[in-house]
C-alpha cells in the first residue's frame, strides 16, 4: 500500500518533487537521482533508493548539506521546510539545563574548531547526553574518520527526512 504524500510525490512535477528532496539534504545530485528513480512502489522503495543513489557524496556535497545544518542545541528559524526538519529532530535534546547547553556550546565550538564544520548527529531519538557523549567521542577522531562519520549521518538524516515527508 502506498501513502497518498508517495503518490502526490510520484506523479508530481519534477521540480516540485526536486524541492522536497532537497528540503532533505542540500545535495543536487542526490536529490537529482531521488527524483530521476520515480515512480517508487512503496516508501520502502523510495527509501531504500534514497540510501543508495548518488553514494558516496563527495566532499561538495558533504559541504553544502553541513552549511544548512544549525548546531546541535540551537533551533533552526525560519519557516523552510530543512529548519522544521531540525526543530522536529532536535526536540528531545532539552537544553534547559544549563550545564548541558554550556557543555553542548563548548562541544560543538571545540568540533568546529577541529573539523572547520558543524558537528553532525542524528539527533532524533536522542537526549542531549546521548548527543554529548557522540560528541566528545568523535573529538577523538581523526579528520578522515570524522570525515565520514558526518557524510554517513548526513545521508542517514536525510533518509528519514524523506520517510517523514513520503509516509
Amino acid at each position: 500500500m502506498t501513502s497518498a504524500a508517495l503518490e502526490s510525490f510520484n506523479t508530481a512535477d519534477r521540480e516540485v518533487a526536486r524541492d522536497l528532496v532537497l528540503s532533505c539534504a542540500a545535495v543536487d545530485r542526490w536529490a537529482d537521482a531521488v527524483v530521476a528513480h520515480r515512480p517508487y512502489a512503496d516508501v520502502a522503495a523510495a527509501l531504500d533508493a534514497a540510501r543508495t543513489v548518488a553514494d558516496p557524496w563527495t566532499d561538495a556535497e558533504v559541504d553544502s548539506a553541513l552549511a544548512r545544518h544549525p548546531r546541535i542545541g540551537e533551533r533552526a528559524d525560519g519557516d523552510a521546510a530543512d529548519a522544521a526538519h531540525s526543530r522536529q529532530e532536535q526536540a528531545g535534546v532539552d537544553t534547559s539545563d544549563r550545564d548541558i547547553a554550556e557543555r553542548l556550546q563548548d562541544g560543538n565550538r571545540a568540533y568546529e574548531e577541529r573539523f572547520g564544520h558543524v558537528f553532525l548527529i542524528r539527533a532524533a531519538g536522542r537526549s542531549a547526553e546521548e548527543i554529548l557523549a557522540s560528541l566528545q567521542e568523535r573529538l577523538g577522531h581523526d579528520a578522515t574518520t570524522e570525515r565520514r562519520i558526518a557524510a554517513e549521518q548526513l545521508r542517514e538524516i536525510a533518509v528519514l527526512r524523506l520517510e517523514g515527508e513520503l509516509a
